[in-house]
Order: C-alpha cells, then structure tokens, then sequence
C-alpha cells in the first residue's frame, strides 16, 4: 500500500497556490497501517477560533519559525497529538486548497506508526476519528452539493460515517486522494 501512494503522489504534478489572500497552512493526511487500513481524523473542540467542531486532518498555519509547509505539518501533529515528525514516514503531497476562511492549505499524506501512543492535545482536539480506508474507495459513501457560499461557487463532498460526517476541504483532500491512488481500481484497498 505505502508503494502504490508513494508512486501515485511522485507521478502527480500537484496545483500549488500562491496568493498574498490567503494564509499559508499544512495539514497532515493520517494513514495508519495495519491489517485494516485507516484514515486517521481529529473533531476540533467547540472554542477554537476557526472550524470549531468541524472534522479535519491534523494541522494548522505556517508560522515564521516553520522552514516549509512540511514542517508545519509537522508541527501542529506533534502540538495537536504529540506525533514526532521522525515517526511519520511522508509519502508525498497532494493539490492545495483554499478555504472560504482565507487559508490555503497544503496536505501531506504520511504513514504512522501502528498503535502509537498518542497525546492528544485537548483544548485543541474533542476526539480522535479513526475510518478504513476502504470506506473511502466505494464511490456510495461519498455525496456532494452545489454551495454557493462568500461569493465562491463549487461542489462540497460529503462522506457520512457513522454519526459523523466529513465534509468540506478535509472531504475533498480526501476525495483528491482517492482518486490519485486508486483510480484504476476503486474499490481495492488491500495492503
């Protein structure tokens, strides 16, 4: 599994944003390895600043000290659930991404570890949400909607599991994922 998303990030040319709008951040793409293959999400808790409550992949904005998106990642993994970089094997990047909240956001997929011992941060993180990766690869769990939302037009996915969903940018990095890795065989998702 690990070789088939390495090889289907190198040979794709990723779309890079650069804009003085939006602030730069970095997101994390969480696979854990094991027997069933995981996706790894956290809930923001309710008094966050931006995205409360909402689903998402670990990570955060750039900050001046961060010497690239990646180390930003990184970062906010280790500050967010205690994560150290040197355990994460990065496999590549994917497309970037702008919110309506005026971020862009870079999301790097990285292996973790099996049955690592997380510290979760909790004023940051209500819940940690774990997926096989397989619910993603059948093309039935996964919705959209036309929005139209501060003045931006465009589909938003939806993936419902279980009580919750996930939606917006994390479900289209998601849904980008997918389709980069598995597009010939969508429904495969064996190590």
């Amino acid at each position: 599994m690990k070789k088939r998303i390495r090889e289907a990030l190198s040979h794709h040319h990723s779309r890079a944003i650069h804009s003085q709008r939006f602030r730069a951040s970095a997101v994390l793409v969480p696979i854990l390895e094991g027997p069933v293959w995981k996706v790894l999400f956290t809930k923001r808790t309710e008094n966050l600043r931006n995205h409360k409550g909402q689903i998402c992949f670990p990570g955060g904005s750039r900050d001046e000290g961060d010497a690239n998106l990646q180390v930003t990642a990184m970062r906010e993994l280790y500050e967010e659930l205690g994560i150290l970089a040197d355990d994460v094997e990065i496999l590549g990047h994917l497309d970037d991404y702008s919110t309506v909240s005026d971020f862009v956001i870079t999301p790097f997929v990285g292996v973790l570890p099996k049955d690592y011992a997380y510290r979760v941060n909790h004023d940051e993180i209500a819940e940690l949400i774990e997926v096989p990766l397989a619910f993603f690869l059948n093309p039935e769990n996964c919705r959209r909607e036309w929005w139209v939302r501060s003045n931006r037009r465009g589909w938003v996915y939806f993936y419902d599991y279980g009580e919750h969903t996930i939606w917006g940018v994390t479900a289209h990095i998601l849904k980008n994922f997918v389709d980069l890795v598995f597009q010939d065989e969508p429904l495969a998702a064996g190590p």
